[in-house]
């Protein structure tokens, strides 16, 4: 993970007091009597990326303890540890210790403080949601830097810092990473960052140390049900990152039924965004859907009225791309400005993204993997065509299993073809998983469906029988460049398959 280049040290001592001034219980263990020269300068949760001056952070795992790592730490140049009584009972010999109850708890604040508050240095805006939160920021980070702003932007297909890319793992970095990250955005000049900040990062602690000068909220659907216990718990999750801890101002879509409920719970000042109720602070109007992408006009607070276009299909897009506009406005950059540069910006990667070798019909590919997200994508894409409208979709092992029928019943639906194939079986049994699909598209009318589980047969036979005119979706993988398999990630990049398919002539 990329660091600053400019560091400073902290004694471990004055790291320990930061936690005693913030209300933690915390005590040092193993100083010796030149305990001021034991110096902090990052921290890290992984033994395998240790820098020279890091605290490793030893956390209790369900399966194993992270101080079962902590000699390779040491070996790659941590010089003291982060960890709980456990940790703390079978530290190596002559390593000192930071020992509280939850380390995990103070990771955010800690990596704040060793890389000196860098969130601070720029206008920080936090965007959740079950699905256009990857669209969103990089349609905001595009519109910002082509009206001249230095921005940065972190998310599910890896972190951009003033147009340079730079490979992250999960949607929303460990604190520790995500405040490096931060660091080394203050030392490029980065103004403002946007970023998904999924509901893992936020019950896990990853965002822990920031404070948004905007949180928004773009909707919710069922999602992520193998780690929250109901569709409640996952709207909590949501819901806490619009807080005063958390945010000083949101920016929520009233047209979802939980963003409604939303805006009026939420105790941080307010402003609202909708495709359709003109009560709504920010408002498009005049709204063109076209195969190519959308043209609108934003409506603002205080008499603002810009037009506005994407280049991405579909409604839905049409709100992100608002969405982009008014978080941008609302944290101080011209809405027109950065409107102009959305509108001159190509798509986002893995996003009803278009694959075009000159065929006679629509190929797109996206990261739809969910119920609400394969709808809307179909429904974008459905008003483009006179003709047929065909799906390649799987679902992936070891995730919530109650979704898959109801997602491939939606797309049976919605679709005149639905082609029902594997996607990340992971460590689960493929043909169990394309079999729970296929129980949801027994029950009510919908098109044709057929099963093909290898991936790149389903993808080269749903091209072969498009013909002029009709839509090809490939859902499920978007950005993805790999499919896991019984623990091991095999190379495959739908739009590469696609690509290829339609170049042999199909």
């Amino acid at each position: 993970m990329t660091r600053p280049h400019h560091l400073t040290s902290t004694p471990l001592v004055v790291v320990a007091g930061w936690l005693t001034d913030a209300g933690h219980e915390a005590r040092v263990e193993g100083l010796l009597d030149d305990a001021a020269e034991v110096e902090i300068s990052g921290i890290t949760l992984s033994s395998q990326r240790v820098h020279p001056g890091d605290l490793y952070a030893a956390l209790p795992g369900t399966r194993v303890h992270g101080i079962d790592f902590a000699a390779t730490a040491v070996v790659g140049g941590a010089v003291a540890l982060l960890t709980d009584e456990n940790g703390a009972a079978r530290r190596p010999d002559g390593v000192p210790a930071v020992v509280v109850d939850r380390p995990r708890a103070v990771l955010g604040l800690l990596a704040a403080h060793l890389y000196g508050e860098p969130a601070t240095s720029m206008r920080m805006i936090g965007v959740t949601g079950t699905q256009g939160k990857t669209t969103t920021t990089r349609l905001a980070e595009a519109g910002l830097q082509a009206a001249g702003t230095c921005a940065a932007v972190v998310g599910t297909v890896g972190t951009r810092i003033a147009g340079d890319d730079v490979r992250t793992s999960l949607t929303t970095p460990e604190a520790p990473d995500l405040h490096g990250l931060f660091a080394v955005m203050r030392e490029r000049g980065v103004e403002v960052c946007a970023m998904e900040v999924s509901s893992h990062a936020l019950v896990m602690g990853r965002v822990d140390g920031v404070v948004f000068d905007l949180a928004v909220f773009l909707n919710l659907g069922r999602d992520h049900l193998d780690f929250h216990s109901d569709v409640e718990d996952y709207y909590r999750a949501k819901a806490s990152l619009f807080t005063p801890d958390r945010a000083r101002r949101a920016l929520i879509n009233i047209d979802d039924e939980h963003g409604r409920r939303l805006a009026d719970e939420v105790r941080i000042p307010v402003r609202t965004f909708s495709m359709r109720d003109v009560s709504a602070d920010w408002l498009a109007i005049d709204v063109a859907l076209e195969r190519e992408g959308s043209t609108f006009t934003i409506v603002g607070p205080d008499g603002v009225r810009v037009p506005a276009g994407v280049s991405l299909p579909g409604g839905f897009n049409v709100a992100n791309a608002l969405a982009a506009v008014a978080s941008a406005a609302e944290v101080g950059f011209d809405a027109g400005a950065v409107a102009r540069g959305i509108a001159a910006s190509g798509g986002v990667p893995g996003r009803l993204e278009r694959v075009d070798a000159g065929q006679d019909f629509l190929l797109v590919v996206d990261y739809a993997h969910k119920p609400d997200a394969v709808e809307a994508a179909i429904a974008a894409l459905r008003p483009l065509t006179s003709g047929k409208v065909i799906v390649v979709l799987g679902a992936g092992g070891d995730r919530d299993p109650g979704k898959r029928p109801i997602m491939a019943g939606i797309a049976a639906r919605l679709a005149d073809l639905l082609v029902v194939t594997d996607d990340n079986p992971r460590t689960e049994d493929p043909a169990t998983i394309r079999a729970a699909m296929l129980a949801g598209t027994h029950n009510g009318p919908g098109g044709d469906v057929v099963e093909i589980g290898d991936r790149r047969a389903a993808i080269e036979h749903a091209i072969s029988v498009a013909v002029t005119g009709d839509v090809v979706l490939v859902a499920g993988k978007g950005h993805e460049t790999g499919q896991e398999i019984q623990g091991v990630v095999h190379d495959f990049d739908d739009r590469v398959v696609a690509r290829e398919t339609l170049e042999r002539g199909r």
